[in-house]
């Protein structure tokens, strides 16, 4: 199975025509049918139909698989940042690879069953020499993005002017201009964020959903179309900017509730996965990031309803990430590593994303800090529990003290260490570190704790952080 932005391929069938075609044995199945079996075969083999989704194996992916092999048209309601438009485009993975289609039909129906009277008539005139093309399943996937002024042309259809000059009626169904929806025959329609479709829009869905034909300007085309129509949807949506029409609702056999990742093992595997990142970011401050996003997620101080996207933390991932490489290019180290000090970049870039509840207006820094220092804790605690850091605490008596900042390279901060013996191998050996680099990040982050335990202190001014 292959996502849809999968560009790998097999190679296309080499069957021309129609008689070749029935000669290889081909048999025609419905989309619906397409979708469930291979569906099934993947599960019986063990093999996952939904590569790249974490956190949704024993809610959501259940309930999708449900309504896929029960052939219902579905709908993802969900917070933004929950992967919606990711399982959306993870359907055509359970598509056939290849299915064959009338060379130049405009609707790629299929060789056996011809729907519009263009291709009727190619059909009886040709017989078992009409022309068969191949299309892979990642041209039957189409994705529009609901806008307020998407028009009834733009998802139906509408009367082509240039045919209707050309001579022919006005009622003539060739003088049809196909919208999206039966451009998708065979194959699959996402429309995000229905609800911003005017209501109106949304009505013209109606019987192309129900009875499978399409209305052009009171012309009805009596098409059969074999369309899977998904979407997504913000529940806010519903009372903010729109609402999907309640026969609409009930056209969809499938309402799924998406949500964010439960487990925190989830959260950072969204993130390592989504993130570009330009620099080493340790698994630990992974968790951090991870650790935080979770908390603005609980946290009273911050609109819930707006939500706190998987997107945070990946912009956050990438920040920090982009923090350890400018320092490494200005003072000239081999490997970027983020370190502790480089979370604060993140904070002061993503306060934006973040919409407050009213009453908290100036106090956001201080509620991002303080969830930062939280989050924080927290995975030291994790990753250092058992871990005895007393020698490292008394040796910052006050009279010695360790440099670091966003400018300090991970070797200056090394070289600053008191003499300690074995304690920063066993710290560097909990983090995972190897390199230079993690091992100034691993320790960093022990000082960190340190201070968040209140067992040594800490001064940050002019770039620099003095733990001591």
């Amino acid at each position: 199975m292959t996502n849809v932005s999968d560009t790998s391929r097999s190679g296309e069938p080499t069957i021309r025509t129609l008689a070749e075609l029935r000669a290889s044995g081909h048999v025609q199945r419905t989309l619906r049918e397409e979708i469930r079996e291979n569906l099934l075969a993947a599960l019986a083999e063990g093999r996952d139909p939904w590569p790249g989704i974490h956190g949704f194996e024993r809610t959501v992916i259940p309930q999708l698989e449900r309504a896929l092999i029960a052939g219902h048209d579905v709908v993802l309601l969900g917070e933004r940042g929950q992967g919606k438009t990711r399982i959306l485009r993870t359907l055509p993975g359970l598509l056939d690879e290849w299915t064959p289609v009338i060379e130049g039909s405009e609707l790629g129906e299929h060789p056996y069953e011809p729907i519009t009277a263009e291709s009727k008539r190619r059909a009886d005139e040709l017989g078992d020499a009409l022309p068969v093309a191949w299309r892979h399943r990642s041209e039957r996937y189409s994705e529009k993005l609901a806008t307020p002024d998407t028009s009834v042309a733009d998802l139906i259809g509408d009367v082509d002017p240039m045919r209707v000059a050309e001579g022919r009626r006005l009622g003539d169904p060739e003088t049809i201009h196909f919208g999206l929806i039966p451009r998708s025959h065979r194959g699959i329609v996402a429309i995000n964020e229905l609800p911003d479709l005017a209501e109106r829009i949304q009505v013209s869905m109606l019987n192309v959903m129900e009875e499978r034909d399409i209305q052009i300007r009171g012309y009805v085309l009596r098409l059969p179309l074999d369309v899977l129509v998904v979407a997504s949807a913000n529940p806010e949506d519903y009372t903010n900017r729109g609402r999907i029409i309640t026969p609409l609702k009930d056209r969809f056999g499938a309402e799924i509730r998406t949500h964010y990742p439960l487990a925190l093992d989830d959260e950072v595997a969204v993130i390592r996965q989504e993130a570009h990142l330009v620099a080493d970011l340790p698994v630990p401050l992974l968790e951090i990031l991870a650790r935080f996003t979770r908390a603005l997620r609980e946290s009273p101080a911050v609109n819930q309803r707006s939500g706190v996207s998987a997107r945070f933390a990946i912009a956050g991932a990438e920040t920090i990430a982009a923090a350890a490489r400018h320092r490494a290019a200005l003072r000239g180290e081999d490997e970027a590593v983020a370190r502790v000090v480089d979370l604060e970049s993140a904070i002061d870039v993503l306060g934006g994303k973040i919409e407050f509840e009213s009453g908290e207006e100036g106090r956001e820094r201080e509620i991002l800090d303080h969830l930062l220092r939280l989050a924080t804790a927290e995975t030291v605690r994790s990753l250092y529990r058992g871990l005895d850091l007393g020698p490292l605490a008394a040796a910052l008596d006050g009279s010695i003290t360790i440099t670091t900042g966003e400018q300090i390279t991970a070797r200056e901060l090394l070289e600053g260490l008191p003499s300690l013996g074995g304690v920063y191998d066993e710290v560097a050996e909990r983090f995972g570190a190897t390199t230079e680099g993690e091992q100034a990040s691993a320790i960093e982050l022990a000082l960190e704790g340190l201070y968040l335990a209140r067992r040594i202190s800490k001064d940050t001014g002019d770039g620099e952080t003095l733990y001591g």
